[in-house]
C-alpha cells in the first residue's frame, strides 16, 4: 500500500509540474502539398482557431500548393486566396512557402504573397517545427 500510494503521489507530481506546461500552448503545423487541398487547409484552420483561439499555427506549403500562396490566386470557384490568408494572418497564423517547388514550378519568388515566408525546403521546414519547436502535424 505504502508502495502505491508513493507512486500516485509522483504521478500527480509530475501531471503537477507538466499539464499546465503542456496545456498553456497548442502548436501545430498545418502541411499541404496539393493545391487541390489548399481551400480545406485554410478552413480546417479557420475552424481550428475558433475551438482554440490561442493556438500557433504554421501553415507550410510545397509541391503545387505554393500556387495558392502567390498573388492573385484563385480557387476553382474563382474566389481569391488572398482574403483568407489576410485574415488568418491577422490571427497569427503564419504561412510558409517552399523555396524548391517555387523553382520546380517556375515561379517567380516576387510573386509570394507577403503573408507568406519563403523557406529554402518545405518538408525540412516542417522536420524542424516538429522536433526543435514542439509543432504538432496536421496534414489536412
Amino acid at each position: 500500500m505504502k508502495a502505491f500510494l508513493k507512486s500516485v503521489l509522483s504521478m500527480l507530481l509530475v501531471l503537477a509540474m507538466v499539464g499546465p506546461a503542456a496545456a498553456a500552448e497548442e502548436k501545430v503545423v498545418y502541411h499541404v502539398s496539393d493545391i487541390a487541398n489548399a481551400i480545406d487547409a485554410l478552413y480546417n484552420i479557420r475552424n481550428h482557431l475558433r475551438a482554440s483561439p490561442a493556438a500557433k499555427i504554421v501553415l507550410v506549403a510545397n509541391g503545387s500548393a505554393v500556387e495558392f500562396l502567390i498573388e492573385d490566386a484563385k480557387d476553382k470557384n474563382g474566389n481569391p486566396y488572398e482574403i483568407m490568408i489576410q485574415e488568418l494572418a491577422a490571427k497569427k497564423v503564419q504561412f510558409r512557402v517552399c523555396n524548391n517547388s517555387l523553382v520546380g514550378h517556375k515561379i517567380d519568388k516576387s510573386k509570394v504573397v507577403p503573408e507568406a515566408t519563403i523557406v529554402p525546403s518545405g518538408v525540412a521546414e516542417i522536420g524542424r517545427l516538429q522536433s526543435q519547436e514542439g509543432y504538432g502535424y496536421i496534414r489536412p
